[in-house]
């Protein structure tokens, strides 16, 4: 009987330590992605950041992520094509976030927008183009061709409050671990 519980909790145990791999796993970012707050540290997704010189001061790649951290009641951020950036249009937009603090994973070598849908924001200049390059190789390299702004990536959306599946699922493993031990 004894041999049966112990095989029976080390099963639990296995079981517990791939929960925990895979959890570690996705949270551990790509090799060199970085994580830009839009506007810090200056600013935040506000009317008063000015982007394109935000912008301007950086290099993002893919696997960067871009964090937009704004209040809820006042804001929200929308991604969307580029007649819709120029526009200053959300009606056909490719998703929208309204947390408050929404983190965008740049998937792919190409442009996005964003932008405030709520009325007049995007018109004040509350709109934001991101152009993700290749990473460069070495010293000389040249960059990768820009694909046409017309083809969007998927966007890979998560919630700064992701952390909680990560921390659901380590306690799960705890349960179990522990639910084992109890004769």
């Amino acid at each position: 009987m004894e041999r049966a519980r112990g095989g029976g909790l080390a099963a639990v145990m296995a079981a517990a330590a791939v929960v925990v791999a895979a959890v570690l796993v996705q949270a551990t970012p790509a090799g060199g992605a970085t994580t830009y707050t839009v506007g810090a540290p200056d600013g935040l997704w506000d009317m008063e950041t000015d982007y394109a010189e935000w912008v301007a001061r950086r290099t993002f790649h893919p696997g960067d992520k871009i964090t937009f951290t704004y209040s809820r009641e006042l804001h929200d951020v929308v991604e969307v094509t580029m007649a819709g950036y120029d526009a200053c249009s959300n009606a056909n937009n490719i998703s929208a976030f309204r947390s408050g603090n929404d983190v965008v994973t740049l998937t792919a070598v190409g442009t996005r927008y964003f932008l405030c849908g709520l009325t007049g924001h995007c018109d004040s200049g509350m709109k934001i183009r991101i152009n993700v390059v290749a990473a460069s190789s070495g010293p000389g390299a040249s960059p990768a061709a820009v694909p046409s702004a017309s083809a969007s990536p998927p966007a890979m959306i998560t919630s700064a409050s992701g952390n909680i599946h990560i921390l659901a699922l380590l306690n799960l493993g705890l349960v179990l671990f522990l639910s084992a031990r109890v004769p």
